[in-house]
């Protein structure tokens, strides 16, 4: 059996709904999922997952949470070469930019980026569900 770590900040609940149908996902595909928030997590935790999805809303000027997350993210960082992830969040308004940076930041760790990353404006609709719910698929496989 796979474990599966996800890993989330939500300050709205919108990241945290997602977080919860990827794990979800996880579970009814055969796999164990672990939710966390970025206070429970550090990069001593990477080797217990077989893979590891984060979830971080875009805030500001597009960046990832900064408070919480951005500290979390930046020490696991420089751990995740070769390590399978996803990458996934909300935002309220700009283009998703943030993502795409989060990814080319991902891959200059040299994480493997198991599945393109799942955005959601606002609450997430159905698509954006749809979506979390075969990252969760993938992920378990």
């Amino acid at each position: 059996m796979r474990t599966i770590a996800v890993v989330y900040y939500s300050g709205t609940h919108n990241t945290e709904i997602m977080a919860k149908a990827i794990a979800d996902s996880v579970t009814r595909h055969g796999s164990e999922a672990k939710l966390f928030t970025p206070g429970e997590f550090n990069s001593s935790m990477l080797d217990s997952f077989d893979s590891i999805a984060f979830g971080c809303p875009a805030m500001g000027m597009e960046v990832l949470e900064e408070e919480h997350f951005e500290p979390m993210f930046s020490e696991v960082e420089k751990h995740l070469k070769g390590k399978p992830i996803a990458l996934f969040g909300s935002y309220g308004w700009g283009d998703g930019q943030w993502m795409e940076d989060w990814e080319e930041r991902a891959r200059a760790d040299e994480a493997l980026l198991m599945y393109k990353s799942i955005i959601a404006q606002e609450i997430p609709d159905a698509i954006a569900l749809a979506k979390c719910e075969l990252l969760g698929e993938i992920l378990s496989t």
